[in-house]
Formats: C-alpha cells, structure tokens, sequence
C-alpha cells in the first residue's frame, strides 16, 4: 500500500515536472522514447515482483549502493563538460539500458529513482545535465504511472494519502524545476547529497526496527 499510494502521489508530481522541463526544451524526445518504452517493461516487472517478493535483501544492498554513489557524486565526474560525449546510438543504448535496470528498482520499490537515473545518464551514458535531467523526467514519469496502473488493478492504493501528499509532490517538483533552471549542477550536487543521506537512514532505520 506505501508503494501503491507513493507512485500516485509522485505520479503527480512528476507529471508537472516534466512538463515544465518539455516547455523548456529539455527533453530531447527523439532520444527518450527508445528509454521510455524499456522504462515502461521494467517498471511493469518490478511492480509485479514487489506483489509477490519480501524486499529483505534489497534494502540491505540499497545500504551498500547508497555511500558508494554518495562517494561517486562528491568525488567524482558525473556531470556535464567533465566527460566526452558518446556517439548518439551509443548513448541511446546505454540509456535504454539504465530506464530498463532503473525502471525495474521503481517499480518494486523507488526512493531515490530520479537521483539514480541522473547519476548514470550522466555517469555511464556520458549525456549532457540539461538532457539527462529532462530525460530522467520522462522515464521517471513512465515509470511512476506504469507501477501505478498494476498497484491500482491489485486494489493496493489509498486514494485520500496518495493525492493529498501529491499537492505537496506538485509543489516540490515546482520549486525544484526553478531552482534547476538557475542553479543547474551547483543545485544538483548538494541536493542529491541531502536525498543520498536521507535516503541511507531511512532504510537502516526501517531494518534496525524489523
């Protein structure tokens, strides 16, 4: 039910998000529909596989992922003008490939999706901020609206919960589409370390009380 009512809530507030990114001509759409139709199979996957599967193990490798991709954004090079630009067929397939991994983790259980998604369109298929930001935007969006029609068909969504916290979702998304618009990677960096670390004791803090 948390997961059912979350992709609703975040459902809208993605929905705003990307649109505000497609108006302002982010999103290269030529190179995210490859990425949304893989986004749109794993999703659907990994929403089926949270009906039926514990996520025991899961949360245990999300607190060996969480620091090392902390590490990678503080001290590495993931963002634009650090890394040479693939060829556009190679960066299509390497991102087809990312919406498809990261679609499967969204739809079996999603926190931190648009952080991730960010970090290896940038990291592993060498795209621009600006394009794997508004790119992000449509996979996340696909992702979050393919988990939720399979969460909806198995009765697993509390409407009241799901749109009340997606106003205060459609708020957050406004602000931080703003504040990308002026920032951009400055923003970004601190920003996603602050989602890392909340993220990271979230988690233990779900594990230490099961």
């Amino acid at each position: 039910f948390a997961i059912g009512t979350n992709k609703l809530s975040s459902g809208m507030g993605t929905t705003l998000a990307t649109a505000r990114f497609a108006k302002s001509g982010y999103i290269a759409w030529k190179n995210a529909l490859l990425c949304i139709i893989t986004a749109l199979i794993g999703s659907s996957l990994g929403a089926k596989l949270a009906l039926r599967l514990d996520d025991y193990y899961f949360k245990r490798l999300i607190l060996v992922v969480l620091p090392c991709t902390a590490l990678y954004l503080t001290f590495g090079k993931p963002f634009v003008g650090e890394k040479e630009a693939f060829p556009v067929r190679r960066m299509i397939l390497f991102s087809a490939l990312i919406a498809f991994l990261i679609g499967i983790y969204d739809g079996f259980y999603g926190p931190g999706t648009g952080t991730f998604l960010l970090l290896l369109l940038t990291g592993v298929a060498h795209m621009g901020l600006k394009e794997a930001n508004g790119i992000t935007k449509a996979i996340n969006l696909t992702t979050n609206l393919t988990a939720l029609a399979v969460y909806l068909i198995n009765g697993k969504v509390i409407f009241l919960l799901g749109l009340t916290a997606g106003l205060f979702s459609i708020a957050g998304n406004y602000l931080g589409a703003k504040c990308f618009d002026k920032g951009g990677a400055k923003f970004v960096k601190p920003l996603m370390l602050v989602v890392l670390v909340i993220f990271f004791v979230k988690t233990l803090s779900e594990i230490m009380a099961g």
